[in-house]
Formats: structure tokens, sequence, C-alpha cells
């Protein structure tokens, strides 16, 4: 906000006497620093010390906290929960849901009260909800055969936040048009438009940062990667790992197209993204497989509640380290007794019921969850991630060993990552195979 109040738009993503990018440089595409410059002007009107050039880096208010708590807030009522209303409409209108009219508040309550969602975007400003929200419009639209509705609202979300192209597998034949509209700026010269792309891929910053349940991180522990191998090679090791996992989705929906499997390219290529492959500098990449499993929430609503479980222990040490632990708490609790309410699918007596599939795909869907996610085994690690809790906030590891519990709870979650993978992998694969047949 400090930046594109202060200084020239041309200027934004350059290094300059003004904008020190190592400090806190823009590292987001053009429609965030519209939003900057828009929330900025907003905070200038009540409490201008807090974007003032220089001066304000370090600053800290209560005023400040509150008017960027408010600008978030605005975010979420603008933006995303209306395109959560708009998604859950969509999904029952096209009798992809059960049926039931308890099933649409339960459906819109479990969209928005996603605690990891809450817990990253209010706890450290991120405002992945207007990314997100745009997503979902943009999916509701697609589902709706308003192509070109889809491909506005799915290029604004990734002029939002880079992080949006791990959906783009599934939304490939919708990328047409906008872009040039809100990088215009930026398309006058090479130099221009090639400083906004070094910043929205940080390479320098390593193939990832902090513990993050990925592939990358986990392996690191056997095989230094860091060390082994320069930015240049990672780089395309991860660029052609990640379209090699997430391939068979697309293939799949190409040859057999179908609304639900729109949905389940959207889950499968983000999972892969999260978990395997892709750069993952921060462990807010785990809200991309969440959204579109809160869309299919209805249908998945056991897998829901084991992937928010273990998406949030995986963010719990970063979460832990800004205070936020109160509120992790809080919002899981109020999650669990959203899941659990009488009037939705997980807390009915018979729980839900599955929906129109065929007999094959329910009996490999049965079969897929009976090997992955068995109750023994289910209770065991969450008897772990329960231990690893109090561990974490009463006791230190040694000296030797100072990221021993991050490493340990990166393992954990990153096995389970990896599970989700697997069966909702098979799950569509299954799905695909019906529809063709």
């Amino acid at each position: 906000m400090e930046i594109t109040l202060n200084i020239p738009a041309k200027d934004w993503y350059r290094n300059s006497t003004f904008n020190d990018l190592s400090y806190w440089g823009l590292d987001y595409p053009p429609l965030t620093a519209y939003q900057s410059y828009i929330h900025g002007a907003f905070l200038k009107t009540f409490d201008p010390d807090s974007i003032a050039l220089f001066t304000s880096r370090g600053y800290e208010s209560y005023l400040g906290k509150l008017l960027m708590r408010w600008t978030v807030l605005s975010s979420d009522v603008l933006i995303f929960f209306p395109a959560v209303l708009y998604i859950v409409l969509v999904y029952c209108s096209m009798q992809l849901c059960i049926g039931q009219n308890n099933d649409v508040a339960w459906h819109v309550a479990m969209i928005l009260l996603n605690p990891c969602l809450i817990l990253i975007d209010h706890g450290d400003f991120q405002y992945n909800c207007i990314s997100l929200g745009l997503t979902i419009a943009a999916i509701a639209a697609a589902l709706s055969q308003k192509d070109l509705v889809a491909s506005v609202l799915y290029c604004l979300a990734l002029n939002q936040k880079q992080m949006s192209a791990y959906f783009a597998p599934a939304f490939f034949s919708y990328l047409l048009g906008t872009f040039s509209v809100a990088w215009w700026p930026y398309l006058q010269s090479k130099e221009a438009a090639l400083a906004v792309l070094s910043r929205l891929a940080p390479f320098e910053r390593g193939i990832f940062e902090d513990y993050v349940a990925n592939f990358w991180c986990t392996s690191s522990m056997l095989v230094k990667w860091k060390k082994l191998y320069s930015t240049q090679s990672l780089r395309i090791f991860g660029l052609a790992a990640t379209l090699l996992t997430c391939l068979p989705s697309m293939v799949q929906q190409v040859l057999a197209p179908s609304s639900k499997g729109f949905l389940y390219v959207l889950l499968n290529s983000s999972q892969h993204h999260f978990s395997s492959f892709k750069y993952a500098v921060h462990g807010k990449s785990i809200l991309l497989p969440l959204l579109p499993l809160t869309l299919l929430a209805l249908e998945v609503h056991q897998s829901l509640l084991w992937l928010t479980h273990f998406a949030m222990f995986s963010m719990f040490p970063l979460l832990h380290r800004d205070k936020l632990v109160l509120a992790y708490i809080a919002l899981y609790a109020l999650f669990l007794l959203v899941y659990f309410a009488p009037g939705g699918p997980s807390g009915r007596r018979n729980g839900s019921k599955t929906r129109d599939h065929s007999q094959t795909t329910k009996i490999g869907m049965e079969f897929i969850s009976s090997i992955a996610f068995h109750p023994l085994v289910m209770g065991f690690l969450g008897l772990c991630s329960l231990v690893l809790h109090v561990i974490y906030i009463t006791m230190h590891p040694t000296n030797k060993y100072p990221f021993l519990f991050e490493a340990v709870i990166m393992l954990i979650c990153f096995s389970q990552f990896v599970l989700f993978t697997l069966q909702f992998k098979a799950v569509d694969a299954i799905e695909t195979s019906n529809i063709k047949s």
C-alpha cells in the first residue's frame, strides 16, 4: 500500500531509491497492486502515518490494525461471500447436490468457515478471499456454460494472485483475452513485463521457505536439493514434474468432459501442485485444494474434514509464531461444530447418501477409502497430531535439532496429502471411465 500510493505505477515492480524490493516489494500480479492502492487510499483517510513512504515501515497502531482488518472483511463481503452463494446455487440447480434444504445452508457454512482461509487472511492480511472468490465465481460460470464470464473471472483471479495458475489445467479453455487489460501498463516494454514476472516467481528465495509439507521440503531431509542443484535446475525439475503429475487429469477431462469432472480436475491439479513438486514458498498454497474440496463438500464431507485437519496442522508452527493459537483453536472448534451439525449431511444418523454414482464408482470409492483412510490409521494419526500440538506448545527441541518438531509435523501431513491425492486421482479415473462407457 505504501508503494502503490507514493510512487508511479510504472515503478511498482522496479527496484529504486523509493522502492526497495528486498525489503517488501510487490510480488503479486497487477490486480493485487490496484487493490493495494484502493485499500491504501482508505487507510490514508483515517491513519495516514500507516502508509507514509519510508516512515511507515515498522509502524504499528491499534487503529492501523483495525483498518487492515476492515479491508479484509470488506473483501470477504464484496467478493468471497457472493461468490460462495453463487456456486452453491448453481451446484444445486444442476442437481449436483443431494437435494435437501439443509444441505444448502450446510454447504455454504462449510465453504465460508474454512478455518485455514480465515486464519491466513485475517491473521496475516493475505487477501486470498479475493482470488479464491473470483475463482469460485469462475467455476460457477463454467458450470452454467457461461464461458465468457468464466474466462473473465478466472483471468481476474489469476491477475490477483499467481497461485491461481494452479487451477489452470481445469480452466485451460477459458484463458483468452482479459490479460491485456490488467497488464496494460506493463506491456509497453519487454523490460517492464519481465520485471513483473520476476517478482511473481521469486525463485531466488529457494524451492521452499520454512517447513512446507510438499515433496521438496519433505525429501530434503534425505536429499539436499538446494546444495546439489542450482536454482535454475530446480526450477526446471519442478515445472516438468508438476506438468507430468497433472497431465492425466487434464487428458481425462478432455476425453470425457463433465461438470463433476471439471470440479475433480480442479481438485486433483491443485492438490498435485501443493503436495508434490511445485515451488511452495508458503504453506498458504494448501488453500488451493481446499477450495474445490469445499465445493464438493456434500459429496466428500469425510475427506473435507480429514484434509482440513491436516491443513490446519501443517500451518500450526507458523500460526504459533504469529500468536494465533487461540484463533486456531476457536476456528477449528467452530468448524467442527458446523461440520457435525444435525442438519448437515455429516451430522445425520446415517450420514449423507452418495448421490447418483454408478455402482462401480461406489465400490471403487469405498475400496480406495478403506485402504487410504482405515479407521485405525486415522485414529492413530489423529492422536499423534493432538500430542504434537501439546508438545510444540509446551516443549523445546534440543539445540542439535532445533526444527525437529516442525519436521515431524511436516512428515505426517505430507503423508496424508499424498494419500489424499492418490484417493481422488483414483476416483477421478473411475468417474471418467464410467462416463466414457
